[in-house]
């Protein structure tokens, strides 16, 4: 054999990908723009499965109160408070891959990552999967859901619980690509989902060509199954070295318990939030299933406020992602001050949009409730007088969610928690208990209450948003990978 012959040719390696230095510098209305954009469409695009689901639903397992709508809003709510906790881990991990992106740390940034992929998986399938598909009639008594809202609510409820691992792991893969900066993969990766989401659907909700016509089974399969390949994707991405993020080298492959304890101090905070905001929802909903007309009522709840409000919420979500991103690279590179100006001109962006949609909400309610065939009253009056309220507490929301982003983005996760147990637990509940034990509670007062709460939320973050201290949270924290 020839000497060049048993020479082996070099590996090729595709060179590291470089982090965005326009987050940490820069125009900042720029660099606000940059982070914002591709998430807020990304929420949007990820919200609109769930609008097409309520549509079919409500087209093809038609009934005069809308039961089948009614039942897929409360599953999904009873779904969210079970499962928002471990959404508390990618919260601690997105926190701290902005942080070490914003000193461009890529070995911190790898074991961060890798450390809560672990954790999610284990914790998905080996407690979520199981305990969520048995306890899952127990869950629904709670709300006390009327009996033809059960009978559809239970399967699709069980079928999330069973095959839902792959909907949060790509929760966590688009926060971590957000975080170091790459918001564009999440979105192509998210209208692949969605895509996907809505083929499958609409295919098995209706039962096209050989598929038979499976209703709420058919929306839970789409909202399982779809998001596999872009999972799939995202991972083969980082294993190729297409992204900042990277799997760590093989001898680092056991997780960091103690990173794994810091994320978890930072994180636990807004997993609380996240629990009381949905248990606040559920609580709500029983609170509308005293109600005359009970399965209306969740059925305008379920369209109004889940979907349509959707509009201001998921694009508020995206905000508020944008916002934490930009506070932690930007306290990161030593630049906080610049970071809180950045979150301010985020939650301005926020309400100028939650206007608009405010303005069709009052303006073109019939249209759009007609969308979901809830055109028989009582829904549609239901509807109408809680689009109004909607229409004026959007502006509250989605400036409530940019500020608090900015908080949670430097670490600052016990406030936002405190706020929302003081607006939702205490004010929303406690106008709805107070109304029903005076025998006086209606829909209207459920409407009313919500409006209060959203606008008492904002006033409580602008407070403690003006403050300095918040922003050094995290450096008080024994953090360092």
């Amino acid at each position: 054999m020839r000497a060049h012959e048993s020479r082996r040719k070099p590996k090729l390696t595709l060179p590291l990908k470089s982090f965005d230095k326009d987050i940490v510098s820069g125009n900042l209305m720029r660099s606000v723009w940059k982070l914002a954009w591709p998430l807020v469409l990304l929420n949007l695009v990820n919200g609109l499965h769930g609008l097409v689901d309520h549509i079919l639903i409500g087209n093809f397992l038609a009934s005069a109160d809308n039961a089948a709508n009614a039942a897929i809003g409360v599953a999904w709510q009873v779904f969210l408070v079970v499962v928002v906790f471990i959404a508390s881990i990618f919260h601690g991990m997105n926190v701290l891959i902005a942080r070490y992106a914003g000193r461009q740390d890529r070995a911190a940034i790898n074991r961060i990552f890798y450390s809560a992929l672990l954790a999610s998986i284990l914790i998905l399938v080996l407690l979520v999967a199981p305990l969520g598909y048995l306890g899952a009639p127990q869950l629904l008594k709670v709300v006390n859901v009327a009996p033809e809202v059960h009978e559809h609510a239970l399967p699709y409820l069980r079928l999330l619980f069973l095959l839902g691992a792959p909907l949060f792991l790509m929760f966590m893969l688009t926060g971590a690509f957000h975080a170091s900066g790459q918001p564009k993969t999440p979105l192509k990766l998210g209208v692949l989902t969605t895509a996907l989401n809505i083929i499958i659907s609409t295919v098995l909700i209706t039962g096209w060509g050989p598929f038979p016509a499976l209703g709420v089974i058919g929306a839970a399969l789409g909202t399982v199954l779809a998001p596999m390949a872009s999972c799939a994707i995202g991972l083969y991405l980082i294993a190729s070295r297409r992204m900042i993020i990277q799997f760590p080298p093989r001898d680092q492959l056991v997780p960091d318990l103690r990173l794994l304890r810091t994320m978890t101090r930072i994180g636990v905070p807004t997993g609380i939030q996240g629990v009381l905001l949905n248990v606040a929802g559920v609580v709500l909903l029983r609170y509308i299933s005293e109600l005359e007309h009970s399965a209306a009522a969740q059925a305008a709840y379920t369209i109004c406020y889940a979907q349509l409000f959707s509009l201001v919420s998921w694009t508020s979500f995206g905000l508020r992602a944008a916002a934490g991103t930009l506070m932690g690279q930007n306290i990161g590179a030593d630049k906080a001050q610049r970071g809180k100006t950045g979150v301010m001109y985020a939650a301005i962006m926020g309400a100028a949009w939650a206007v608009i949609i405010g303005i069709v909400f009052w303006t073109l309610p019939a249209p759009l409730l007609r969308l979901f065939n809830a055109v028989d009253e009582p829904v549609y009056g239901l509807g109408l007088s809680l689009l109004r309220y909607l229409g004026l507490s959007g502006v509250a929301l989605s400036m409530t969610l940019a500020l608090t982003g900015g908080l949670q983005g430097a670490g600052a996760t016990r406030a936002p928690m405190s706020i929302a147990f003081a607006t939702q637990i205490v004010v929303l509940l406690g106008l709805c208990q107070l109304f029903l034990s005076m025998g006086v509670l209606t829909a209207h007062h459920v409407w009313a209450s919500l409006f209060v709460s959203h606008t008492l939320r904002l006033a409580l973050t602008c407070l403690v948003f003006r403050t300095d201290g918040w922003a050094n949270t995290l450096a008080r924290l024994d953090n360092t990978p």
